[in-house]
């Protein structure tokens, strides 16, 4: 164990995790708790928050990737920000240990814990699925997918009509119908579609899009006709919707399809691109932080966002919210009685639980209980069209699309980004969606290294092609 390096000595408020819950909760503390001699300390091993949100519209190219995330350190001026993970919490003793980005480990103390490690992306032992998927839960993620898209499209213009190689190459599979699956593969198929008509060789019947959903229907959250509508939509773009499906097999980029909930075979095809949008889970980081798990991994809460034991008794300076938590829905309509983990509940569960803690802990105001009414929900699928349910009224196409624009553009945290993220939508709007790849982003550094090795040297005595100087 390293020696703690220099930090503060102030009573801390650690705010474990830098996501839209750990990025409100520092905003509306750091302020506050400073003028009360206190400090919040952020950990994260990424340097910025993710808009999870705008994940599609990254992989699509309709915003710069880096205008979807929030840096720590610019809007964060009064917390300190570490970068790196807590490896374990000893909350009796009010110790965390920390591991920096460079490996090094130490302790800090602190007074306030707030658990708000997010969720990550939940997989299931499909053979293959690890070597050939890719999620998109983080922008690095939604950026590789644009680039292979796009790269995929290149690669199989030139390729022979009518080959299996091409066909492979131009398959692109989503699998998950949810709200992140079937906007991810509306937005790339919009983008897919631009990039085909600046390519002479292809033509949008060349690419294919299959979703695959192990449930009769798609997103939830919007009503059942609705639902409907958006599978008639999607088919009518040629984008293969497939219900009550799965993947059994992605070995080698063979796609083996079955037919839920019997599991006889379906359908087996080649494709290259397979991306996984089929839930979240609590991050597992939790499990080493000693606190009261429920039995989907999620820290058990009660609805101050305060931490409770396995008798349901509130723990003294610990405090949860957000994808890790398990929040009672006080409103009834949540899944099982708890929120649901999306970022309209995130943020102001964020917010919440920082009036709670001020309250608590310097008798600012009163604790209150978490409640809030989910007020619908809203989905883009590509330029002018989406779907919406805002506070019971239905909208689809382009209204549901400025909606969906208006609602996340507004959610987006710090007006310096919303001006980014908006100049972005501007910029399409009059110039058309960007469809360029960057190639290369995993292998950086292979045109240094090949202009940097030395190029062999032809065998002796053989005629080089030049003539010897002084011949005629």
């Amino acid at each position: 164990m390293a020696p703690t390096p220099a930090l503060s000595d102030r009573p801390r408020t650690l705010v474990v995790g830098g996501g839209y819950v750990g990025l409100y909760v520092a905003l509306k503390l750091q302020k506050k708790v400073k003028s009360h001699g206190g400090i919040v300390t952020l950990v994260d091993p990424l340097p910025y928050m993710t808009y999870q949100p705008f994940l599609p519209e990254v992989a699509a190219g309709s915003i710069e990737s880096r205008h979807a995330v929030v840096s720590h350190r610019m809007h964060l001026k009064q917390t300190e920000v570490i970068t790196g993970s807590v490896t374990a919490l000893d909350h009796e003793a009010r110790t965390a240990t920390i591991e920096s980005a460079d490996g090094v480990s130490f302790e800090l103390p602190y007074q306030d814990v707030v658990v708000a490690a997010g969720a990550v992306t939940r997989t299931f032992p499909i053979p293959g699925l690890a070597e050939n998927g890719i999620g998109l839960k983080t922008i690095e993620e939604a950026l590789e997918l644009r680039n292979t898209v796009l790269g995929r499209i290149e690669a199989g213009s030139v390729l022979p009509e009518g080959s299996p190689e091409r066909a492979r190459a131009l398959t692109f599979v989503g699998v998950g119908g949810g709200f992140a699956g079937i906007e991810a593969m509306t937005e790339i198929e919009d983008m897919a579609r631009k990039a085909v008509e600046h390519n002479p060789r292809l033509k949008r019947s060349d690419l294919r899009f299959v979703l695959v959903e192990a449930m009769g229907r798609i997103m939830p959250e919007v009503t059942e006709e609705q639902a409907v509508w958006v599978v008639e939509h999607m088919r009518s773009r040629g984008i293969e919707v497939l219900l009550n499906t799965s993947l059994a097999s992605a070995v080698d980029g063979k796609m083996d399809l079955i037919n839920m909930p019997d599991k006889s075979p379906a359908q087996s095809f080649e494709a290259d691109t397979l991306l996984w949008t089929a839930g979240v889970q609590a991050n597992p980081v939790v499990r080493h932080f000693g606190f009261n798990l429920d039995p989907r991994g999620r820290v058990t809460a009660n609805a101050e966002l305060r931490i409770i034991d396995a008798e349901g008794r509130p723990v003294e300076g610990a405090w949860t919210a957000g994808d890790v938590a398990a929040v009672p829905d006080l409103t009834g309509g949540g899944v099982g009685g708890y929120c649901v983990p999306n970022a309209q509940h995130a943020v102001r569960q964020a917010k919440h639980l920082a009036k709670n803690i001020l309250a608590e802990r310097w008798g600012v105001g009163q604790v209150t209980e978490y409640k809030h009414q989910n007020l619908g929900a809203v989905a883009g699928f590509g330029l002018n069209k989406g779907v919406a349910k805002v506070m019971g009224i239905k909208l689809k196409g382009p209204l549901a699309w400025l909606a969906h624009r208006g609602y996340h553009g507004f959610a987006m945290p710090t007006w310096e980004r919303k001006i980014r993220v908006m100049a972005d939508w501007a910029l399409n709007g009059v110039l058309g969606r960007d469809t360029t790849e960057i190639s290369d982003i995993e292998t950086p550094y292979r045109a240094f290294r090949t202009a940097a090795t030395p190029a062999p040297k032809p065998a002796e005595g053989k005629d080089t092609g030049k003539a010897k100087a002084g011949s005629k």
